[in-house]
């Protein structure tokens, strides 16, 4: 494997580059000896102080070099070498670091510095070519070290420069280099992602469709990091690991327990299963966030009624347990099941358990998140079903996009057989993997496997300074004027600590980046506004962060002054700030490893401005310029005066009232959602307006973005039950008709214009 050993330059720390003694004239031609006779690249530093601003803000060095003696020729200064030792060790345990000394100081040195060490280099004694060959050589064993298993065969293999007969037709890039346009995209992408897309065909690689090879080496890697019996990479997605998942597991006709606060792919999943489905109820509170299911829901009486009540399950069918039982965890909004307990309720009433991790694959990695992830270490009995956890390693891990895991914990008395999962495995894999994908996850698995704690701490850190600043902008207006207002961000307003309570803005950052107690949800609390909570059964994530606009009371009526989340994200867009997930009155962003402060002060800085802008009713067309150049109608029109109009068309057609009840009910079924599907293939379907669709039954899910939850589900019936979808459905629709520029997704409903109106119509079965 060849190293750059340019792109790892050596951090040198010394005071002595500018000075005129022996010592300086010896670093510098360490320095010049490094440079030209060994290929590196030297970044030389005067202070201990900008060493560990340097090493906070970079990881990229091969070496560190630590001259002992800064304190002695500078009394000033505030670190000494040990301190920049402890900083670089708790991120980065594997660096070579040397200490530069001389003889007459290494019996200063402590023991707890010099077990740190990789070694000390004289300054006088041995000579410089010598002293440059030995960082050289640790720097090379350093680098060699950092790659992987299937990454460093996959840069090894890409570096022999063998001749392609095989697919992909690109063979190593060259044939892009035969048309301008593919010379484009060679030269914007490099030369290393082509050498590197390779076929199945090279062997040295192993195969993922057997997981054999240098592949299945990685994918055991990633299992040991990751807590779990068993690790597939996928690398079609996570909704393709759902599919998988259910495939390995669910038969037509068996009953299924399936979270409806579920992604659509695993309602996909039970159509192709064929599978009966009864549903948990999550939670919402009076902003429209997703909370758990209730705990009541997963008892053996709660699921035989349900099942006892299906209209569609027959007599003869209802099973003793059920076949597989479905959660999301962590929800959109952060909110994160203790694992433990909801093991406990279900492992007497399903067979397996599948955890929906998507957005949850760092838990693993800090402390905080103890207990409340599906990998959980935790006591076995013979009747612990397995568990199933789909991991989207993309999304807020370091993976390619679509570069996702399987994790598979064994049962007590039932160990998954990877022969049979795998049969499941090769019917949603390609047999043209993409082996940038592979090597992305492998990479990943490395870098939390070597730092993920100290990173995900970072992030943790970084996202409770942006919470309780925030907070702190919030009270300091209110202790002005109790009628101004700020934005608020969903989180406890109170956290105990020790005996003290104290105003969240005002509790150390370090408490609540390691204290699981101030996350958690429990009934004594209003903050989160769900009732009936059980004590200690689900936590906050720190790094989600909703932010809450005016416009509700805390009984869950909308107040008289209103600032709808939709407008306040369509202006942040126009600042260069992309939003997660917009609601009618919060919005969420997600603070994670590529988040830093630059991006957190440009944010707080574009809420102030709008703040700003909404109190002097700034012209839209002023407020938000690109917007209003689209929507030419809002032109003369004030932002409060927008946000006024909107706010009031949502009270008046009490959208949010009609939204809550929506997802507060079970439509009726009429048919598997499988029967629903045949019924769409066999075009037995016909699209309907919206306007005729009571009384109908859906052969598709209908999902509302926000917050991307069903509905309805494919055979589910639109009658009097489920009124209160239609009638939102309906007021969703005139809301659309009245403010262009703010059409929301809904799958399942195709717009159609007619009149110059919008039209919501969807697939419904034909009578």
């Amino acid at each position: 494997m060849k190293i750059s050993k340019e792109s790892w330059p050596i951090l040198i720390v010394s005071n002595q580059f500018d000075t005129r003694n022996d010592e300086s004239f010896r670093l510098r031609e360490l320095a010049h000896e490094l440079e030209t006779e060994h290929g590196c690249k030297i970044v030389p530093c005067l202070s201990y102080e900008d060493a560990i601003e340097l090493l906070l803000s970079r990881t990229d060095f091969g070496a560190l070099v630590i001259d002992w003696d800064i304190n002695r020729t500078n009394p000033a200064a505030k670190h000494s070498p040990a301190s920049v030792l402890s900083a670089i060790r708790k991120r980065n345990p594997k660096i070579p670091v040397f200490l530069l000394t001389d003889w007459l100081e290494a019996s200063d040195i402590p023991l707890e510095v010099i077990n740190q060490l990789t070694g000390c280099l004289w300054k006088t004694s041995d000579t410089i070519e010598f002293l440059a060959g030995r960082i050289e050589r640790h720097l090379v064993k350093y680098v060699k070290g950092l790659y992987p298993p299937f990454f460093g065969k996959l840069i090894d293999y890409s570096e022999e420069y063998k001749y392609a007969w095989h697919t992909p037709g690109h063979m190593g890039g060259t044939g892009f280099l035969r048309n301008p346009s593919g010379v484009a995209l060679f030269k914007f992408f490099g030369e290393n992602i082509f050498r590197s897309d390779l076929s199945i065909s090279a062997p040295e690689l192993g195969s993922l469709l057997d997981h054999s090879g240098v592949t299945g080496d990685a994918e055991r890697n990633s299992a040991r990091v990751f807590g779990a019996d068993l690790t597939y990479y996928v690398l079609n997605g996570t909704s393709n690991v759902n599919q998988i998942i259910w495939r390995s597991i669910a038969l037509p006709d068996d009953v299924v327990f399936v979270d409806r606060n579920c992604h659509k792919s695993l309602n996909y999943a039970m159509v192709n299963a064929d599978a009966y489905p009864i549903y948990m109820k999550p939670r919402r509170n009076r902003w429209g966030i997703m909370g758990p299911v209730k705990l009541s829901e997963l008892s053996e009486k709660s699921v035989a009624q349900k099942i006892k009540k299906s209209k569609i399950i027959p007599a003869d069918l209802r099973p003793k347990t059920l076949k597989i039982a479905a959660i999301t965890n962590s929800t959109y909004d952060g909110v994160c099941y203790n694992v433990k307990k909801l093991k406990r309720a279900l492992e007497p009433i399903s067979d397996n358990l599948h955890f929906d991790e998507a957005w949850y694959a760092y838990a693993k990695f800090y402390p905080i998140y103890d207990g409340f992830f599906g990998m959980t270490q935790d006591e076995t009995t013979p009747t612990t079903p397995p568990i199933y956890v789909a991991q989207s390693t993309h999304k807020l891990l370091t993976a390619f996009s679509q570069a996702s895991m399987l994790h598979v914990k064994n049962g007590g008395s039932r160990k998954i057989n990877p022969d049979e999962l795998n049969e499941a495995y090769m019917m949603h894999a390609s047999t043209s993997p993409q082996y940038n994908m592979i090597a992305s996850l492998d990479v990943a698995t490395q870098m939390m496997e070597d730092s993920g704690e100290s990173m995900w701490k970072d992030v943790i850190m970084m996202a409770i300074g942006l919470r309780k600043t925030v907070a702190k902008i919030a009270a300091e207006l209110k202790s002005r004027n109790p009628n101004d207002w700020f934005f608020e961000i969903w989180q406890p307003r109170k956290v105990k600590v020790d005996k003290e309570i104290l105003n969240f803005e005002n509790v150390p950052t370090q408490y609540l980046a390691t204290s699981q107690s101030a996350w958690i949800l429990n009934s004594c609390d209003d903050w989160h506004g769900f009732e009936e909570i059980e004590d200690g059964y689900a936590m906050l994530d720190p790094i989600k962060l909703t932010f809450i606009t005016p416009g509700i009371n805390p009984d869950g009526s909308l107040s008289e002054m209103g600032i709808p989340a939709a407008v306040v994200t369509n202006y942040l867009l126009e600042e260069g700030i992309v939003c997660e997930k917009t609601d009618y009155y919060s919005f969420l962003l997600l603070n994670s490893l590529g988040t830093n402060r630059a991006k957190q002060e440009t944010l707080l800085s574009a809420l102030l401005h709008f703040k700003n802008l909404y109190d002097a009713n700034a012209p839209m067309e002023e407020a938000m310029p690109a917007f209003t150049q689209k929507n030419p109608k809002y032109k003369g029109i004030g932002l409060k005066d927008h946000c006024r109009a909107m706010h009031e068309f949502i009270k008046e057609r009490k959208m949010l009232e009609l939204m809550h009840k929506s997802f507060d009910l079970l439509p009726d079924q009429a048919m598997k959602p499988t029967q629903a599907y045949r019924n769409v293939v066999k075009k037995n379907v016909e699209l309907v307006e919206l306007k005729d669709m009571f009384g109908r039954i859906p052969a598709v899910m209908i999902v509302p973005y926000p917050p991307g939850i069903p509905m309805l589900m494919g055979g589910e019936v639109l009658n009097k039950k489920s009124k209160a979808v239609f009638d939102y459905l309906k007021a969703r629709e005139s809301f659309e008709n009245k403010f262009c520029g703010y059409e929301s997704e809904i799958h399942g409903i195709e717009k159609i214009e007619r009149d110059g109106k919008i039209r919501f119509c969807t697939m419904c079965i034909k009578q």
